[in-house]
């Protein structure tokens, strides 16, 4: 895919490129300076809202994929198809024919739970298990018989052997409804090695964002996201990468992955690993009044001003984007002169 290149501040004609370069300039200039060659055509003094935008390639897809293995014994005797979504409580892959659940939490499941253990992981499961609607025992972080009893009764219904202990490998762990994206085992495998991989079920735009653009980020900016078909859709910047990734080749800028979120999914039609283009929205200005790049004019003393009619004013200069220029100094509505 083409790479998008880098934004600059505006393209201008040869009679503003002084202006352009030195944007940041305020008063200090004098109308009486020797103006240029006259303009040719005028435009209007517009008040607008001034958006400046870095565009950058990226993937819209459900995310990285994670991987799952099967931790205990027996065979794999079921997988489900691919693109399938799986929610708490519903088999993840059969063992044996016996389901291995979904549980949703943070914390995977590293050691049995029996009656007399605490922590973090016995309320992950207490919570899981109050959710499918068994009940009898406090969600409080402390195994007890209580507890064990819910369990047995889970692990009957999931055709388990029902000891009350829970095991790492009876359940798969992940923070919510997962989406197969691919099966790395088939039926009759060991289903003690890797089985298949998943991602979330929310689509988002992941970018490999130049590290140079850091600055151009922050969570819960906006963004606007160019389909392949040149439809939008609004998007905001969810997560930045903290490491930097070297580039693969020699001379390439180092990376952040960057997440852009899209709240309408429906927009996004059936669109999965697609390239897209995002807008990374760097500032904006609103409601201000704007003019042509063009209709800058650099004065020989310094600043910059336009021409109205006869006459040459002084303005100062704010915001540049798509080829307009915040302007303070002139009236709304007043002509400008701009090359034809």
């Amino acid at each position: 895919m083409r790479r998008v290149a880098l934004l600059g501040v505006a393209v201008v004609a040869a009679g503003a490129v002084a202006a352009v370069a030195v944007a940041a300039a305020g008063f200090g200039g004098t109308p009486r300076a020797t103006p240029p060659a006259a303009a040719t055509a005028t435009a209007p003094v517009i008040r607008t809202t001034l958006v400046k935008s870095q565009p950058v390639n990226g993937v819209l897809g459900y995310g990285t994929a994670v991987p799952v293995a099967g931790a205990g014994q027996g065979t794999v005797t079921w997988l489900p198809p691919l693109g399938s979504v799986v929610r708490r409580g519903a088999a993840v892959f059969r063992a044996d024919n016996r389901p291995v659940p979904l549980f949703y939490g943070r914390l995977p499941l590293f050691r049995d739970l029996r009656p007399g253990n605490s922590g973090a992981d016995v309320r992950e499961v207490e919570r899981n298990l109050r959710a499918l609607g068994y009940t009898g025992f406090t969600a409080d972080g402390a195994y007890t018989w209580s507890t064990a009893r819910a369990v047995r009764r889970w692990q009957k219904a999931n055709r388990q052997p029902q000891t009350g202990v829970l095991s790492p490998s009876s359940v798969v762990v992940a923070p919510g409804p997962i989406r197969i994206a691919a099966r790395t085992a088939r039926p009759g495998d060991p289903a003690n090695g890797p089985l298949l991989s998943y991602a979330g079920t929310t689509r988002a735009v992941t970018v490999h964002l130049d590290v140079s653009l850091q600055a151009l980020v922050t969570r819960g900016r906006k963004a606007v996201v160019t389909l392949p078909d040149g439809r939008t859709v609004e998007g905001r910047v969810a997560a930045i990468g903290s490491v930097a990734t070297a580039a693969p080749e020699e001379g390439q800028p180092a990376t952040i992955d960057v997440t852009v979120t899209v709240k309408d999914q429906k927009a996004l039609g059936r669109l999965d690993q697609a390239p897209v283009v995002v807008d990374l929205v760097a500032a904006t200005a609103e409601n201000v009044l704007a003019v042509p790049v063009t209709a800058l004019l650099a004065l020989s003393g310094g600043g910059y001003g336009v021409q109205v009619g006869g006459r040459y004013v002084q303005v100062r200069l704010g915001l540049f984007a798509d080829g307009l220029v915040e302007v303070d100094g002139v009236a709304e509505g007043a002509l400008v002169g701009v090359p034809s």
